[in-house]
């Protein structure tokens, strides 16, 4: 035993080195064998280069998908069948209600996603917390059978506690309530609303914890989707996660925007559809269609057609952007985009710089106060790729806003959680929803232009003329955007 401890003192740096170079090079080999994207393999295998032990170890929390995407693929599509096969509502004909040009983007839907285009929707719209949160706690609190709720962020404080309140009330006169938080999203506030909302009685899971027992759960394979179910004949869904933030009694001058959504029809079922879907991965636990869904749908007029579109690191991967290429695509006078955190890959830039050099019209607003400063400082650095092609980009004046809209030609929207960057579009469970309908694209369309009224343009010459310094900090900060 002494000689082996011997041996051990006097040749430790050579077992450092052994284990070093050992971790470095499975971590090499697992980066440029798993990861579809060039640039993120290069990355990794950079990092590790550079720091072989840290870099394997940062890699080991950061970058290995430890999910297979088969496993969650199988496990969601199995759930899904259920609801799938009980939606018999017609299929929407695009062609009766929008220009001729989307038909191509409602046959691209129909491959990406694997919900139908259904007619027969009401979508309502709310500007922030106040107009939100005061609809969707009544929706809580006329509840009969059933409440699905899902979000990024649940916060402990007056809003959430609110929530919780409701929620309670509910669970207390026979409704079942099933609430789904991220486990990172869960941590945004101490205490934590979790213990609360178990105290009551509320059946309450953390999506995607870490499997080993450590406390911090994975950096990547969030859930950022929002989603509100109640009966399984209203849905709620957007941008905005339940915090004061949003809601100007408490925030005051500092209140953040957002835009949340209101739903009536078939719609609903497949918003029911992914959050059973996410609760029975997190759970093992089955939602029947019987107790979690409607038969019958009687919104009120106007009808529109919609269909949700999942994406996540699972077989969903790419759903968002491979929709929004086909968009950018087909757009023939202007696409608007507003979005919190604005870092497109180089294929959708690329989408969005030919749709500018054909001649159609591009806006894209961002915040001129944002809450995160690496990437604001990354998206500052990027800016120029898209202004050198003719698109137009606006810094809003305003506080800062949560929002992600985006409209077509003044016909097609999409609006949900994803984000304009590659989190969102690569590494996050997302839910969007595409419409067609003029009349909701002219409501955005106006939230939009409000926000551009209020901005100022950025142009080539501010971005040149600002401090080198500033200039090389924000190009360090770029290198690293695909990982933010």
């Amino acid at each position: 035993m002494a000689s082996v401890q011997q041996v051990f003192l006097e040749y430790w740096p050579h077992f450092i080195f052994i284990l070093t170079v050992a971790a470095a090079a499975t971590a090499a080999i697992h980066a440029a064998m798993s990861k579809t994207d060039v640039r993120a393999a290069i990355g990794w295998v950079g990092i590790i280069l550079f720091s072989p032990l840290f870099g394997a170890f940062l890699y080991l929390i950061a970058g290995v998908n430890r999910v297979r995407r088969d496993q969650i693929s199988q496990l969601r599509d199995k759930s899904l069948k259920d609801y799938a096969t009980r939606d018999d509502s017609p299929v929407e004909d695009v062609a009766l209600h929008s220009a001729p040009h989307f038909r191509s983007l409602k046959t691209l839907g129909d491959a990406v996603s694997r919900f139908p285009l259904r007619g027969g929707n009401h979508i309502r719209v709310f500007s922030g917390g106040d107009e939100a949160y005061p609809a969707m706690l009544e929706a809580i609190e006329t509840a009969s059978r059933s409440i699905a709720l899902q979000s990024y962020i649940f916060d402990n404080d007056t809003v959430g506690r609110q929530f919780a309140a409701a929620l309670k009330r509910a669970h207390d006169r026979g409704v079942q309530v099933r609430v789904l938080i991220d486990a990172i999203g869960a941590k945004y506030s101490r205490p934590r609303i979790v213990p609360l909302l178990r105290r009551s009685g509320i059946r309450t899971a953390l999506f995607m914890t870490n499997p080993l027992g450590l406390r911090m759960p994975y950096a990547n394979l969030r859930s950022h989707r929002k989603i509100l179910v109640v009966d399984g004949c209203v849905g709620f869904t957007g941008g905005m996660n339940i915090r004061e933030g949003f809601v100007s009694s408490v925030a005051g001058d500092k209140m953040a925007g957002d835009t949340h959504f209101r739903l009536e029809g078939p719609v609903v079922l497949q918003l029911m559809s992914v959050f059973a879907q996410d609760w029975e991965f997190t759970t093992h636990e089955i939602l029947t269609f019987d107790t979690w869904c409607c038969d019958v749908w009687k919104p009120p007029q106007p009808l529109v057609p919609a269909r949700c579109i999942r994406s996540g690191p699972d077989r969903s991967m790419l759903s968002t952007h491979n929709m929004l290429l086909g968009a950018f695509a087909v757009a023939q006078s202007h696409i608007r985009i507003q979005s919190p955190y604005f870092l497109p890959d180089t294929v959708l830039l690329g989408a969005l710089n030919t749709a500018a050099r054909r001649g159609v019209t591009v806006d894209i607003v961002v915040p001129g106060k944002n809450n995160l400063r690496l990437v604001n400082y990354a998206m500052t650095a990027q800016l120029d790729q898209v202004i050198r092609s003719g698109c137009r980009v606006w810094r809003t004046r305003g506080n800062f806003n949560h929002s992600k809209l985006i409209t077509i030609d003044g016909s097609w929207s999409y609006i949900g959680s994803s984000n304009l960057d590659p989190r969102s579009l690569r590494l996050n469970f997302e839910l969007d929803v595409e419409i067609y309908s003029t009349e909701l694209a002219g409501q955005l369309e106006k939230l939009i232009d409000r926000e551009i009224a209020n901005a100022d343009a950025v142009t080539l010459d501010y971005l040149a003329g600002q401090h080198f310094l500033k200039r090389l900090r924000n190009k360090v900060i770029w290198l690293a955007s695909p990982y933010l």
